[in-house]
């Protein structure tokens, strides 16, 4: 390895690693009005949602790697479906306190095109993870992002990106971001993220 290289390679781990800990475990803005930098066209943010026009919509980055089970998944494979992405993590309380919720909506709306996808972060003990989908029966898969480089780098500047754990994003289904909430959520305000997106056309 060349001299100049490995001061590079250390400011970029310092630099993951310095974002990862910028993401507020378990917390963040209270209301979910913080912003993902520059013009994100919010339409509406009440109760802590943010949602984006139809027309406004931004596509994510590249989203895809292995799974707590090992599996390769990428999220461009579900285009044509609407997509929920949750940040989680074992650690987190909020994380559990909504995990209920997610998991009979995933269940209830399975069969009318809605993928729920995982983002498990902060877990380096992966087993606690996997405990953790045992425990609450998720049916879902969750990626398995331990140093949060899928969620700082898979959603474009100046879009509603996740900032908080738990987060969730959710995605029509050309793959653009359409809803965010920074906060735990219950059964209703997650499916007000939702219907509204398997109602366009």
């Amino acid at each position: 390895m060349s001299l100049d290289r490995a001061p590079r390679r250390t400011l970029l781990a310092v630099g993951v690693l310095t974002a990862a800990l910028a993401l507020s475990a378990c917390g963040g803005d209270s209301n979910g009005k913080s912003g993902g930098g520059g013009n994100t066209n919010f339409v509406t943010d009440t109760g802590g949602i943010s949602t984006v026009a139809k027309g406004k919509r931004t596509a994510t980055e590249k989203i895809a790697g292995k799974t707590l089970e090992g599996e390769q998944l990428d999220i461009a494979d579900l285009k044509g479906k609407v997509v929920v992405l949750n940040v989680w993590g074992s650690w987190c309380g909020p994380c559990r306190a909504e995990a209920p919720h997610f998991v009979k909506v995933a269940a209830d709306l399975k069969d009318r095109g809605v993928e729920f996808v995982g983002l498990n972060t902060r877990d380096f003990n992966k087993q606690q993870a996997l405990t953790f989908e045992e425990d609450y029966g998720v049916p879902y898969p969750s990626l398995y992002d331990p140093n949060g480089k899928l969620i700082l780098f898979g959603f474009p500047k100046g879009t509603l990106n996740p900032q908080a754990i738990p987060s969730t994003v959710v995605l029509d289904k050309e793959g653009r971001i359409a809803a965010r909430a920074l906060m735990a959520l219950d059964e209703k305000k997650l499916r007000s993220m939702i219907e509204p997106l398997l109602a366009e056309k």
